[in-house]
């Protein structure tokens, strides 16, 4: 994970006001494992920013992850005809 990265809460944590599924963004690396996270309305305005460790998070994707290395073996190796 990474600056500005979003992300998704793993787990509540109640204490904080903050529950499972709610989605940050990642705002400042602290530590290769820890991150701060903006939580922010739909207009914008954050309602929390923590301090939270990589396996509380999951990174969401809005784009299509693909398998490099299998893409670059399936373009080196022949086409076999038969």
């Amino acid at each position: 994970m990474k600056l500005l990265d979003v992300v998704a809460l793993l787990e509540d944590l109640p204490q904080l006001g903050l529950y499972c599924g709610q989605v940050g963004t990642i705002v400042e690396v602290y530590e290769p494992n820890v991150f701060e996270v903006e939580f922010s309305d739909t207009s914008g305005i954050a309602y929390a920013i923590e301090i939270l460790q990589e396996n509380q998070l999951m990174l969401l994707l809005d784009f299509p992850r693909i398998n490099i290395l299998a893409m670059a073996k399936s373009l080196t190796e022949p086409e076999f005809k038969q």
